[in-house]
């Protein structure tokens, strides 16, 4: 027997139309590239959705299901791109403008994007391999001076796009599960993976974070979208802003740390995202050169690698500003745990509360997690036992786009997600590594995740990846790249090793140790280290 209520569509105008209801007065604030500031409301945003809902239709002949690419920072023009192609009921592509050529047309090809819009800053990125772009018809320039130039052929301005637009538009009714938001994976292991989001999972996504629990964001909140846009739809953040009534800032290029902690000034943000790295530089800049006056900034949500203790302890203790850790993925929408505190923690010390908010994390509501074996077990939850982390739930993949391939998912309908964890008996998740970052020593595990996360507590260490490389006598050992705070600071491999002997023990501790000026990065800030494995293999570390 089914339930007596109303058939209610969860899609990305469900959320729109709530934001406008509810909202319509709340700011969208954008830093343009050149440093410019704009802002304007929900309000006038909705009404700009709906004249390119229009424009999109009868102007560039885009239909139910078409591929929209998107190639651009993070602004407001690209938010309303997020709900005006989902809203006609076809598919928004914010396209990584950090991936290599080939990767960039190898991306939009498989997604056969009809149309892309195109930020001019970004323009020549799309210039070098336009010719080989299959099924592109039309570019569309946001941010564009009128007079400006390029060998893009059947380009409009997005300002002209909509000039003569009637903001009247009536909303299709849509099927929530259908597809409303498309993301590829960074291709650190081959070539990009699409993953197709439906309505029906960016609502909940976004609708779980905004929760006490996970996110806790609130028509109180100022938040600054630093995670880009092309990052897994920003972490669901241009979503959930509207239904929290959370105000939006948008840095677009301005991701410099003096550029943050400018507009962390100047807006008053209260709560703000962003990947570890930026985290980092924004906190070495604020120890160099301290606010005046404190910020209003309450805490920042990280994800996409581990947030380190000592970034923890050191934005807390120097400025009262917390850090939350996150995880997820690509193929999780993405957020699938967030690490707070509970009331049975009151009574902790200080530092084994900071070792269970450096973890990853319980599951939202909406997702589970397990970790399994090498054995094919279920791993107990004792916090030590190590094993994959699977995942599944209302906002996880069930397969890749235009992929019948499913050696990533169990038998059972479990993604496997290929991170090495454990689980305590509160349900706190902790990723030891990634598979292929693990380091197997003398037959020994060796997690280079929590060797870099004690590295970067010293107070000389801006920041330190480490690998695995061949050893004859072990077969493989750790080597820690290291970045220092100051480039005039000395430190010695045997102080290093004194330093990590507090925490692990002497098989578990690098013995050889590289200097270099900047860890490598992949398209979204983690620490790249296959590229690191290359420059070793040719010799350029050591």
């Amino acid at each position: 027997m089914k339930g007596l209520i109303m058939d209610y569509p969860l899609t990305t105008t469900t959320i729109l139309e709530y934001g406008n209801s509810v909202y319509h007065n709340k700011k969208i604030i954008t830093y343009l590239p050149d440093g410019t500031r704009e802002e304007y409301r929900f309000g006038d945003m909705y009404k700009r959705c709906k004249k390119l809902a229009n424009a999109l239709t009868k102007k560039l002949g885009i239909n139910n299901g078409d591929m929209v690419g998107t190639f651009a920072w993070n602004h407001a023009p690209h938010v309303e791109l997020y709900y005006g192609i989902s809203g006609i009921g076809a598919i928004c592509h914010p396209i990584n403008i950090r991936l290599t050529s080939h990767q960039t047309e190898y991306i939009i090809n498989n997604s056969e994007d009809r149309v892309i819009f195109v930020d001019a800053t970004l323009v020549p990125l799309l210039e070098k391999i336009a010719p080989l772009l299959e099924t592109v018809e039309c570019y569309v320039l946001l941010n564009a001076p009128k007079d400006f130039k390029t060998s893009l052929l059947n380009t409009i301005h997005y300002e002209d796009l909509l000039a003569d637009q009637n903001e009247d538009y009536e909303w299709p009714t849509l099927n929530e599960n259908d597809a409303c938001g498309m993301c590829y994976t960074s291709g650190t292991t081959g070539l990009p993976k699409g993953v197709l989001y439906s309505h029906r999972s960016t609502y909940l996504h976004a609708s779980n974070i905004i929760s006490p629990n996970a996110g806790n964001y609130s028509n109180l909140d100022t938040l600054l979208l630093i995670v880009p846009q092309f990052h897994v739809m920003a972490w669901g953040f241009p979503y959930l802003c509207l239904l929290s009534g959370s105000n939006m800032v948008l840095p677009s290029s301005n991701l410099q740390p003096e550029a943050i902690i400018k507009m962390l000034q100047e807006e008053k943000i209260t709560k703000a995202n962003g990947v570890p790295t930026i985290w980092l530089g924004v906190y070495h800049a604020m120890k160099e050169n301290p606010p005046k006056e404190k910020l209003a900034l309450q805490e920042y949500i990280v994800g996409g690698s581990a947030l380190p203790k000592s970034l923890i302890e050191g934005f807390e203790k120097d400025f009262g500003i917390k850090g939350v850790q996150a995880w997820g993925m690509t193929e999780t929408s993405p957020l699938g745990t967030v690490s707070r505190l509970q009331p049975m923690h009151a009574n902790l010390s200080e530092n084994e509360k900071l070792n269970i908010r450096a973890k990853q994390g319980t599951a939202f509501p909406g997702v589970e997690i397990r970790i399994m074996t090498d054995e094919g077990t279920l791993a107990p939850a004792d916090g030590k036992t190590m094993g994959e982390l699977q995942i599944k739930g209302a906002w996880v993949i069930n397969s890749y786009f235009k992929t019948n391939n499913q050696e990533n998912f169990t038998d059972d309908g479990w993604f496997k997600t290929g991170d090495v964890s454990t689980i305590d008996t509160d349900g706190y998740m902790e990723i030891k590594d990634r598979t292929k970052d693990l380091i197997k020593s003398g037959g020994e595990w060796i997690s280079s995740v929590a060797l870099e996360s004690a590295l970067m507590a010293h107070p000389k260490i801006r920041e330190a990846a480490v690998i695995a490389i061949a050893d004859e006598k072990w077969v493989e050992k750790p080597l820690a790249s290291i970045v220092l705070v100051n480039t005039e600071d000395t430190i010695s491999d045997e102080e290093l090793i004194e330093f990590l002997s507090r925490d692990f023990v002497k098989y578990q501790i690098p013995k050889d140790y590289v200097y270099i000026t900047e860890v490598p990065k992949t398209s979204v800030g983690k620490f790249d280290k296959k590229e690191i494995r290359r420059l070793f293999a040719e010799g350029k570390l050591m």
